[in-house]
């Protein structure tokens, strides 16, 4: 491969016309000719650059709604064409072809327009490139001899090199490569799922191929002794943590990120103003409130021993009152994640409380964004994939299966109770009063023991509470202790063998119990 290739003629196209300007006067001034096409070339000559039109070069104007405009030999004669081979030399001399030895394009904004409420089939398929994928892939594969930018990011390592080394080198071509068929296989996986989706909606697709892009490389995984990274999903247009701008406070680690992650998934399902808190990837406090400060205050009394080091998950801007209330003596708290943060919370949160710039404040922008309808976890070999658990409660549709019934008073707890449980691991078991979570069992093998440790983390708060099990009941023995606990309703799906000895210990000890018909594992 020949390390530095001196730039000549620069071929350019793009779309996205950021930073063009600048970058071609920068061509110009090291004395590259700069060859362009219809608006592309129109903006750079309004700039006052000198620009060759493609198609008086090529001897063949742009044609069918500028479809056509660079597929000509005489365009990629020039990209293709070996510096090496002298027949190759000899063939696009004889045809007056120039050699191209910078190609800059970028492709038509297909994702963009897509993403626009209300975007017609037809408009959608008007932004499907096909010159400027070919232009890319044609100077990606000769990168011995030719560079190839794709975004704007890679205007100012090109102009450094043609300036200090009068040409592009070797390396920088190589990345520039394989960073040029990057940006075509997500082009065109944005296109077939698009096209997918208009013809076979909610089906899962036959093939998943995915891109992402790394955004950082974390200071370790789980442990110390791994390592690890985050990538982002460049087409994702929810609300999430990988997209959050980041306030204050240090680099996020890879735990801090999954219990955010999990933290802002169960605030999302609440209209009220709600908080979560989070340790160990499983909730310890969970509530809601007439606002934020009042649903924190209630989220942090949850299990304040576990909710020491523990993330939030806020539903609402952090207003003033609420940063007040976490600046309480004896609370750390390690990150925040909500929609936004008022300046003067911002201020109080990273100056007064001990842990100050440490902690991580995190902002997502709207939580109406749409979440997506799929999630996909590794295993070894490949993913599974499934609908994500986000269907809505149906209370309507619950079933009372006890002689006694539920008081009216009771019944914000028993949804509160139910939305809540679907984000605990399973064996999951929570306890919940003034709609706010008092006790959780996680992630048992026994749905006795998960019941037995909800208690003993409600304590005393058990009297009074609700009760919510993920999954039905195998057996009535965890019905005593629910009721010597002091529970006065249980919420689950039912559908054992054993229901009705679970209805008819609930009956004997006077507890309502309401059946959902629908389960919320999670593994």
């Amino acid at each position: 491969m020949t390390d530095v290739v001196p730039v000549r003629n620069a071929l350019i196209s793009v779309s996205n016309k950021l930073g063009l300007v600048d970058f071609a006067l920068a061509l110009q001034t090291a004395g590259v000719t700069l060859f362009s096409t219809g608006g592309t070339r129109k903006h750079l000559e309004d700039a006052g650059i000198s620009v060759e039109d493609i198609a008086s070069y090529t001897g063949f104007p742009e044609m069918l709604d500028g479809r056509v405009k660079t597929l000509h030999p005489k365009v990629f004669g020039g990209i293709l064409a070996r510096r090496d081979k002298p027949e190759h030399m000899d063939a696009i001399s004889e045809h007056d072809i120039e050699p191209f030895d910078l190609v800059v394009v970028n492709l038509y904004p297909f994702e963009a327009t897509i993403s626009r409420p209300g975007v017609t089939t037809a408009e959608a398929i008007e932004q499907i490139d096909i010159g400027g994928p070919s232009l890319v892939r044609a100077a990606a594969k000769n990168s011995s001899h030719v560079a190839i930018a794709t975004c704007a990011e890679h205007y100012s390592a090109i102009v450094d090199e043609i300036q200090t080394h009068g040409g592009t080198r070797s390396t920088l071509r190589r990345t520039l490569a394989w960073e040029a068929f990057d940006h075509c296989s997500r082009y065109d996986r944005a296109i077939a799922d698009y096209l997918r989706g208009e013809s076979a909606r909610g089906d899962f697709p036959p093939v998943i191929t995915q891109s992402f892009r790394r955004k950082a490389v974390l200071r370790y995984g789980e442990n110390p002794h791994q390592r690890a990274a985050l990538y982002a999903n460049e087409i994702s247009t929810s609300a999430n943590l990988v997209n959050a701008m980041q306030l204050s406070g240090k680099e996020l680690s890879y735990n801090n990120l999954l219990d955010l992650d999990s933290a802002l998934a169960i605030v999302r399902g609440f209209a009220q103003p709600a908080a979560s808190v989070m340790k160990h990837n499983n909730p310890c406090g969970a509530a809601t409130g007439q606002s934020l400060s009042s649903a924190v205050e209630k989220a942090m009394a949850g299990d304040p021993l576990s909710a020491f080091g523990s993330v939030l998950g806020l539903n609402r801007t952090v207003d003033l009152a609420t940063a007040e209330m976490l600046c309480q003596p004896g609370l750390f708290i390690e990150a925040i994640v909500a929609p936004d943060f008022e300046a003067s919370a911002v201020g109080l949160l990273t100056t007064k409380p001990k842990w100050r710039d440490n902690v991580r404040l995190m902002k997502v922008g709207r939580l109406e964004d749409p979440m997506p309808p799929l999630v996909q976890r590794y295993i070894s070999g490949g993913i599974l994939v499934q609908d994500a658990d986000r269907q809505a409660a149906v209370p309507l549709q619950w079933k009372t299966v006890t002689a006694e019934t539920v008081e009216d008073e009771v019944w914000d707890d028993i949804y509160f109770a139910w939305e809540m449980v679907k984000h605990v691991k399973s064996n999951a078991i929570v306890l919940a009063s003034d709609t706010s979570l008092v006790g959780v069992g996680a992630g048992q093998m026994s749905r006795v023991d998960s019941v037995e440790i909800a208690i003993e983390k409600a304590a005393e708060r058990s009297t009074g509470s609700v009760l919510a099990s993920d999954a039905f009941f195998p057996f009535a023995d965890s019905i005593p202790m629910a009721a010597d606990a002091g529970v006065i309703a249980i919420v689950q799906p039912g559908g054992s063998r054993k229901d009705q000895d679970v209805i008819d210990a609930c009956n004997d000890h006077g507890i309502p119990m309401v059946f959902t018909g629908r389960r919320h594992f999670k593994h």
